[in-house]
């Protein structure tokens, strides 16, 4: 749960933001009455996004024999790795600027009457973010080895979008400046934790497909402290890609990207 809360609300996040700046600088614009082109924008990316997800699961389900399907759920798991370290790391080092190019973006269209231009801008946040979102959960769900639970997954979503509803709402509403870069910067940690926890998923599917040798089976055994198949040790598996009694790559696999990639963030950070 907690984890597609992470996930729709980092995702949310964005896309609302984008959609609430938009329809903010049309008002300060004078320009409400292009508000509908902006809403029909979000109305077909939502609808794209659903498509996607349907056409995605068809051709998932099409995989029937187990080592091609390990093959797929191994590039699932590695693409969803990459975009999501991309986004924990770099993304954030744009907003603001993010920010000014929207508006700019927004007056340009206004000035010419590019009314398709208004339609895409909404479009492609919500379809960007749709297809991320569909992406990460299926990574989750094939990293938790079915143990992601799906009415878990919907209760987490739903909470994760209404609070980026909420937070995004709020800060256009209030003059106060909401401290997003903190919240960012936590979150983007979180993020590469689970990004650690599904490339070391992703070497233990490519391992059962014998692209890559097993090596050293099991580094140690801690089940008998936490169990990986218990209630806790099932969730922090979900979530995290927690093993009791891990491989050695799939280990040192979890650890180089772990502390790597913790340390580009802190840098990213640092600098900003």
């Amino acid at each position: 749960m907690f984890a597609s809360f992470l996930i729709t609300l980092r995702e949310g996040l964005e896309a609302f933001l984008l959609v609430g700046i938009a329809l903010s600088y049309l008002a300060k614009l004078n320009a409400r009455h292009y508000n509908k082109y902006i809403y029909g924008g979000v109305a077909v990316g939502l609808v794209l996004s659903l498509a996607v997800a349907v056409v995605f699961q068809v051709v998932v389900d099409q995989f029937s024999n187990e080592l091609y399907r390990n093959y797929l759920m191994a590039g699932i798991l590695l693409f969803a790795t990459v975009v999501l370290t991309y986004m924990a790391v770099w993304m954030q080092k744009q907003a603001k600027s993010q920010v000014a190019q929207v508006q700019q973006e927004i007056t340009s269209m206004v000035s010419s009457g590019n009314l398709l231009g208004l339609v895409m801008l909404s479009l492609l946040a919500i379809l960007r973010e749709g297809f991320e979102t569909i992406l990460f959960f299926s990574a989750l769900m094939y990293s938790s080895m079915g143990e992601f639970s799906t009415q878990d997954a919907v209760i987490g979503a739903v909470a994760g979008l209404v609070l980026a509803y909420a937070m995004v709402w709020a800060m256009l509403r209030s003059t106060r400046q909401v401290p997003l870069r903190a919240f960012f910067r936590w979150t983007s940690l979180l993020i590469i934790i689970i990004a650690a926890g599904l490339l070391s998923s992703a070497v233990n599917m490519l391992q059962a497909a014998e692209l890559i040798p097993v090596l050293y089976p099991q580094v140690f055994d801690i089940s008998h402290i936490l169990d990986d198949r218990g209630v806790f040790g099932t969730f922090l598996r979900a979530l995290f890609g927690y093993n009791s009694s891990p491989g050695l790559l799939q280990l040192a696999t979890w650890a180089l990207y772990l502390g790597g990639f913790t340390y580009l963030w802190n840098r990213s950070y640092n600098k900003a």
